[in-house]
């Protein structure tokens, strides 16, 4: 067996490798923007909650209700500063998936051009064969000539 078709067996588990380490990536993203959307929705809702507490201070509010609004907001701040640190771990979490998938794929692109350059060398070689076949049969046709 030639050593490029013994190295397709190795090419085969680096793109197996490669297409493991692009699906962890892609599960990275996902919860990547999961964290990303769950923040922008706090923040809306942060928003909008702010806005109903504006319209409803026109009239005359009780301090009470003004204490428990005051500390629900604070207790989204805390909610979203909670998540844009989740959000921070899935950045992070989805960088290393992206470098993981990167050495992956150069493994798997390195071993592809290590076949070929094998390929290319028992050509080369077969070339060579086949020549010298060919030499020596038309140096027996001269040989019987004579």
């Amino acid at each position: 067996m030639l050593r490029s078709q013994r190295l397709s067996v190795v090419l085969t588990l680096e793109e197996r490798k490669e297409k493991a380490a692009l699906e962890k990536m892609a599960e990275a993203q996902q919860h990547h923007e999961a964290q990303r959307q769950q923040i922008e929705n706090l923040e809306r809702y942060q928003r909008e909650y702010r806005e109903q507490i504006r319209s409803s201070q026109k009239g005359v509010v009780s301090v009470a209700r003004l204490q428990g609004w005051q500390a629900f907001i604070a207790q989204l701040d805390q909610v979203i500063v909670q998540q844009q640190k989740l959000l921070t771990q899935a950045a992070e979490r989805l960088q290393a998936c992206r470098e993981e998938w990167q050495r992956a794929w150069e493994r798997r692109r390195g071993m592809e051009k290590y076949i070929e350059t094998c390929r290319r060398h028992e050509q080369r070689e077969q070339d060579v064969r086949d020549q010298k076949q060919m030499d020596e049969a038309a140096g027996r046709i001269l040989a019987r000539r004579r």
